[in-house]
């Protein structure tokens, strides 16, 4: 394995992630890894090359995630981009354009955590250039245990429990939108409830294509923010059997 080298004015900017990664290369792949995690990287390459070439289904809403677990390593876990809606029929997990999400998804989620915002921990980002063009990628961060959100109010019967982690949630929320996040696609399967020792803590998922500004966001952006996660909700659980009016108010309430 080797430093990758710049392939012209369009990729360059994405071989330098940050002065805290370094970027590896074999091949068509790039491997874009935190420094910490520098002498694991001929593994964690081995294995997220054995995760893309075996093109199996993993975990997940879109079935894209998978454990990477490795001697030395604190447990990881990596996304494979996959597409939505119809095009996925087509295209599946292949991508258009010189800037791979990936990497500007590590990019935003290192800075988000910089800011305190509650997300998984990035790690890395690896791509796989399939041709001028088009790529297909894999987002890394460290393992969490725990469940989506929708999965947690379907499974804790507790509704004392159950209105502090949706509490906790709107919170973490708030959080993201007073730091300068703007989530893209908020819902109940890309809001995490990680089990940490005997309670619960709250965890962002997804920045595939949300946006950081300098300050807090205004109230009609943290607006939309909230009015997708209702949506979320609503189409989820239109009887409201899970979150009641008044969970639903906590949660995305004005």
């Amino acid at each position: 394995m080797r430093p990758a080298t710049h392939f012209g004015s369009g990729r360059a900017f994405f071989d330098n992630p940050g002065p805290g990664f370094a970027t590896f290369g074999v091949g068509p792949r790039r491997l874009y890894l935190r420094r910490d995690f520098g002498s694991a990287a001929p593994a964690i390459f081995a294995r997220l090359g054995q995760i893309s070439a075996a093109r199996s289904g993993g975990a997940g809403n879109r079935s894209s995630g998978f454990a990477v677990e490795i001697d030395g390593v604190p447990p990881l876990f990596a996304r494979r981009a996959r597409r939505g809606g119809l095009v996925r029929l087509l295209l599946k997990d292949l991508f258009f354009g010189f800037q791979p999400r990936p990497v500007r998804e590590l990019m935003i989620a290192t800075e988000a955590h910089r800011r305190g915002i509650p997300v998984a921990e990035p790690v890395g980002a690896l791509v796989e250039w399939a041709g001028p063009a088009f790529y297909r990628g894999m987002f890394l961060t460290r393992a969490l245990a725990g469940m989506t959100l929708w999965q947690f109010v379907r499974t804790d019967d507790d509704a004392t429990v159950r209105a502090h982690v949706i509490g906790q949630m709107r919170r973490a929320i708030d959080t993201m939108h007073q730091m300068g996040l703007w989530h893209a696609d908020l819902n109940m399967f890309n809001l995490f409830v990680a089990q940490v020792g005997e309670s619960f803590a709250p965890v962002i998922l997804d920045l595939d294509k949300a946006r950081l500004f300098r300050g807090p966001l205004p109230s009609r952006a943290r607006r939309r923010n909230l009015d997708r996660l209702a949506r979320s909700a609503h189409k989820l659980d239109p009887e409201q059997r899970f979150l009641d009016q008044r969970l639903l108010e906590i949660l995305v309430g004005a």
